[in-house]
């Protein structure tokens, strides 16, 4: 079978998995399941991020919303080529909205994506040169023993992380979202140091596809 068949299988699978309600770990998800994820056998670029929000669970579309807006900013690309399935994978940690916390945050992601898809997943991706790893769970999946004590310093650890002898590379980010907007205004060294150096890479490995 050609690999893009195994993708598109794969993904078709995702697509219509319902663990997180029919065989949960833990409480089954409070809503109807609507997995969001964008396999591919030629992207470099993979985006590793947490879990849809409940704008992207009722479009569909991964990072349909502010944060998206500010994820494609730091990464220097149009709405056409961060959609564009050819160029970038998009997979996060839990592939479904996980629901509110009593606080009336998100939920954590749901355990099962990872432990059901997730290793499979990457093995059949193996053409990725570069993982933007998202948030502390997409860190604790993708960097592993890697990882620092804190989700800052393992930011800050950017271009450390880079220089792992290891494919695909992995350039770890906070979360794009409104609530980090406090975060990004006391840390100005990732504006000043990270995203210059991520926008280089995204942009040369977007460069060799054209």
């Amino acid at each position: 079978m050609r690999a893009v068949g195994r993708i598109k299988r794969l993904e078709e699978k995702i697509e219509a998995c319902r663990l997180c309600v029919e065989d949960p770990l833990g409480s089954p998800l409070p809503h109807e399941p609507r997995p969001v994820v964008r396999l591919s056998d030629t992207a470099r670029i993979c985006i590793a991020g947490q879990a849809p929000g409940m704008r992207v669970h009722k479009t569909g579309i991964p990072f349909n919303d502010p944060s998206g807006d500010r994820l494609r900013d730091w990464m220097g690309v149009d709405r056409e080529t961060f959609y564009d399935r050819n160029r970038i994978a998009i997979v996060p940690m839990g592939f479904c909205f996980p629901g509110y916390d009593q606080k009336g945050g998100d939920l954590p992601p749901r355990r099962e994506c990872q432990a059901t898809w997730h290793d499979q997943i990457f093995q059949k991706m193996p053409q990725l040169e570069l993982v933007l790893v998202i948030g502390q769970y997409a860190q604790r999946y993708h960097l592993g023993a890697q990882r620092q004590k804190t989700l800052t310093a393992t930011v800050a650890a950017a271009m450390e992380h880079w220089r792992y002898p290891q494919t695909p590379k992995r350039i770890p980010l906070p979360h794009p979202s409104w609530r980090n907007t406090g975060w990004l205004k006391r840390n100005s060294w990732f504006e000043q140091n990270v995203l210059p150096f991520l926008k280089q890479q995204v942009q040369t490995l977007l460069a060799i596809e054209e």
